[in-house]
């Protein structure tokens, strides 16, 4: 039975039928049946990708703006829906504005600009706009308000057969605030994914230390105070760079430009790209373009007769004595020229600007004008005779290039096919492209294996390959404009090889606002009750022309669970990633430390560690390498991933150094207790064999365990405060009694009132195995309580009541 594919052809109009069928739809018609590639998967995660939107946007906003941000988010239960409402204080939206923003996909301000940012593609919110209007069929409730102007309301939904704003409200408003802007969405959703959704606001305060968050949901209710008033860094756009555009880029920005050269284009449409710059990536062009001008060894001067008399072949009706003195000069020199016979090598390039140099010279000596048919009649001459014998030439550099002893034979084999395809080729000035050079080796070291049993391997090929291209020029075409190179597909693919191939500065980094080492930690601190912290932010890296900064964050002990795994903080421009964890590049390289060596336990070696541990990743790039379109996952980029790895083993050293530090301090601690078990014991029934006065077992005990000892001496209403440095090193405290009575002034302390309490604060630093002191005068009823920092209490033994 015939398939109804062959029988399409036999249907008269099947060709137009099928295309009638065919229409194009729009973005917003396309991410209508294809939610779940934006995050829209479940009533579950779409609440909090809509939240993740409108906070990305609120923080953006204020940020750009200079404002430090104070955002409110608050879901609420509306019958069989979710009715979420985010505000910020932002500078706010104006009114023509409004609807573009939240009711067209890809409409937005950064998607060409090269600085880091939270969105680019102006897809986020007007995205959650749509899911609401398809899950509960109402429209989006926006107020805006800008500053000194009325407040505006719009209620709008997004026509996905135009991706444009539908307007169904639009009047102007009564708000509070002075600025800012408010959205209240109506949707299909669930409160399945309530941790995700408390992790998303936790770990944005967290990576956005200087933004207060208000969050609300049914039945709780958190604030989130900001720790610094310090805002991220204002970023700058910059340029592309040049080791980051592709093809189709290139092109698009050849035939935009305004410059006519290369050179100019470079500079122009580039970052990092100078005159210096330019000049390298031009010349790399023309030895694509072009090839290089290979040199070879010069006549020798037992052989300056021949070299004379084909000058005086080439050089006619000029006279015996100007071609005699043209000669010379060719040879000899002439001026700053160094002359044939004195180079080691000379290319045709060579060959011409001696013969300019030498013409010229003549013209002003002997009033005889060499003009350009004698001088193409010389240069030919010329490069005749250094071109006669390139098999020897090649014989030699081939032979000094393997250093592994070849068999001669196969040596003088691999110089004479070389040497026959640089004479045969097109170009008799010996202008070769790498590409070309690269095939005439593997051709002829092929046939030397065929014939002469002697293998010119890799290495072999390479050496000779870098030998002659070490030999070779770039020559002094000039290189095609721009016109013509945007104009030749092939030309304008050479010229990015040409700019990829050569050494350019990375991109700037005031593109990017890293958070900062100081606020990485701040950031922990404020919503981790920890014992340790520890931070680490790289140096700019660059992938794919883009400039990235890794910083990563360790929280450790304290009130973080001991049972289980570490939690992982995934972070890109400061906005949290929450889900698809497991396809995370940050998450791979987290598994692949050893751990262990950190003293943090990881069973089997690999995988993430067990313990009360935190650990914070944040990627900052002026193109973040998502997974999707949801953006929920680091692709696996090696560039990035090292730095990654770099990060979280720098803050993971300070780890290692605090836990075995204290795990030192447990043992000592432990050797002390046993000590101060036992020496009181002793002190007695040595006081009763000796008939003595019983020993002061706080200051033993100090001298034993090498500990700094801070006792009270009292006498005659006189109290001192004595500190005895039994340590090797020396100790810098803080030391406040607080007294019931007040001492006056008391010298080298400060003294502070409170409530009825007298704090003297004393900042000694003393010296190993010396002694400080520090006196005042109270009435004898005063009671007295010591605090005592700076020194480890394992360290410290206190004898102050």
């Amino acid at each position: 039975m015939p398939s109804y594919q062959s029988q399409l052809g036999e249907s008269e109009g099947i060709a137009d039928e099928l295309a009638a069928a065919q229409r194009s739809i729009s973005i917003a018609e396309f991410f209508e049946k294809n939610k779940h590639m934006l995050g829209f998967d479940s009533g579950a995660r779409a609440l909090v990708t809509a939240v993740k939107e409108a906070v990305d946007n609120a923080l953006d906003a204020t940020e750009e703006a200079g404002i430090l941000p104070d955002i409110y988010v608050e879901i609420q239960e509306a019958g069989d829906y979710y009715r979420l409402v985010v505000e910020d204080n932002g500078p706010g939206i104006t009114k023509e504005q409004v609807p573009k923003v939240f009711g067209k996909l890809l409409y937005g301000s950064r998607f060409h600009a090269r600085e880091q940012s939270r969105g680019q593609q102006g897809i986020g919110i007007s995205a959650a706009v749509l899911y609401s209007q398809l899950t509960s069929g109402k429209p989006a409730k926006i107020t805006s308000k800008t500053e000194g102007k009325q407040a505006q309301y719009f209620e709008l939904i997004v026509d996905t057969d135009t991706n444009e704003p539908e307007i169904d409200v639009n009047r102007e408003t009564e708000w509070e605030r002075p600025h800012g802007t408010r959205i209240e969405l109506e949707m299909e959703a669930n409160m399945r994914a309530r941790a995700q959704l408390r992790d998303y606001i936790k770990y944005t305060a967290v990576v956005n230390p200087h933004a207060r968050l208000e969050f609300h949901e049914p039945g709780a209710s958190e604030k989130f105070e900001r720790a610094t008033d310090q805002l991220p860094a204002e970023t700058k756009e910059i340029r592309p760079h040049p080791h980051g555009v592709e093809l189709g880029t290139l092109l698009k920005m050849l035939e935009a430009t305004d410059s006519y050269s290369l050179s100019g284009f470079l500079q122009e449409e580039f970052t990092r790209v100078g005159q210096k710059t330019a000049r390298n990536v031009v010349d790399a062009f023309r030895d694509r373009q072009f090839g290089r001008e290979v040199g070879w060894r010069p006549p020798q001067a037992h052989e300056r007769g021949d070299v004379v008399a084909a000058i005086e072949a080439a050089v006619s009706n000029k006279g015996a004595t100007a071609t005699e003195a043209f000669a010379d000069h060719v040879l000899d020199g002439v001026g700053d020229e160094v002359g044939l016979l004195e180079r080691e090598t000379v290319t045709h390039g060579d060959l011409v600007h001696l013969v300019v140099a030498a013409a010229e010279a003549i013209e002003d000596e002997h009033d005889r004008r060499f003009g350009a048919t004698v001088r193409e009649n010389a240069v030919d001459a010329i490069w005749a005779a250094v071109a006669t014998d390139l098999e020897a030439d090649l014989y030699a550099l081939v032979n000094e290039a393997t250093t592994d002893r070849k068999d001669d034979a196969a040596v003088e084999a691999m110089a004479r096919r070389l040497a026959t395809k640089f004479a045969d080729s097109e170009d008799p000035r010996s202008r070769v492209t790498r590409d070309t050079l690269e095939e005439w080796l593997t051709w002829a070291a092929e046939r030397t294996k065929e014939r002469e049993s002697e293998s010119f391997g890799e290495t072999s090929r390479e050496k000779i390959f870098d030998a002659l291209w070490a030999r070779a020029r770039t020559v002094a075409d000039d290189a095609p404009k721009v016109k013509d190179v945007f104009s030749d597909r092939d030309t304008a693919a050479r010229f990015l090889e040409a700019m990829r191939e050569t050494d350019i500065l990375a991109p700037p980094t005031d593109c990017l606002a890293p958070i900062t080492s100081d606020l990485v930690r701040a950031g922990l601190e404020k919503e981790y009750d920890a014992e340790f912290y520890a931070a680490a932010t790289r140096d700019a890296e660059v992938h794919g022309g883009d400039p990235f900064i890794v910083e990563a964050g360790i929280a450790y002990g304290g009130d973080i669970p001991a049972e289980g795994q570490a939690e992982i903080l995934r972070f890109a421009n400061r906005v949290p990633l929450v889900y698809q964890r497991g396809a995370c590049a940050t998450v791979d390289v987290v598994k692949r430390i050893n751990w262990r060596n950190y003293n943090l336990d990881q069973p089997g070696g690999s995988g993430i560690p067990n313990g009360p541990a935190v650990l914070m990743i944040h990627v900052a790039s002026t193109n973040v390498p998502f997974t999707s379109e949801s953006k929920d996952a680091l692709a696996n980029i090696p560039a990035i991933e090292d730095e990654v790895e770099l990060a979280l083993r720098e803050a993971a050293r300070e780890l290692k150094s605090y836990t075995n530090k204290q795990r030192s301090l447990a043992k000592r601690q432990e050797k002390q207790n046993v000590i101060a078990t036992i020496l009181p014991e002793m002190a007695e029934k040595v006081a009763e064999v000796t008939e003595r006065e019983p020993l002061n077992v706080e200051d033993s005990l100090a001298r034993i365990m090498n500990n700094v000892l801070v006792e009270r001496q009292r006498e005659n209403g006189t109290v001192s405060i004595v500190v005895s440095n039994h340590d090797d090193r020396n100790a810098s405290l803080e030391i406040t009694d607080i007294l019931t009575a007040d001492p006056g002034d008391v010298e080298g302390a400060s003294v502070v009132e409170m409530d009825g309490e007298w704090f003297v604060k004393w900042k000694p630093t003393v010296g190993s195995g010396e002694e400080a002191s520090l006196n005042y005068a109270v009435p004898d009823d005063t009671e007295f309580d010591v605090n005592v920092e700076g020194v480890e209490r394992e360290r410290l033994t206190i004898d102050a009541e």
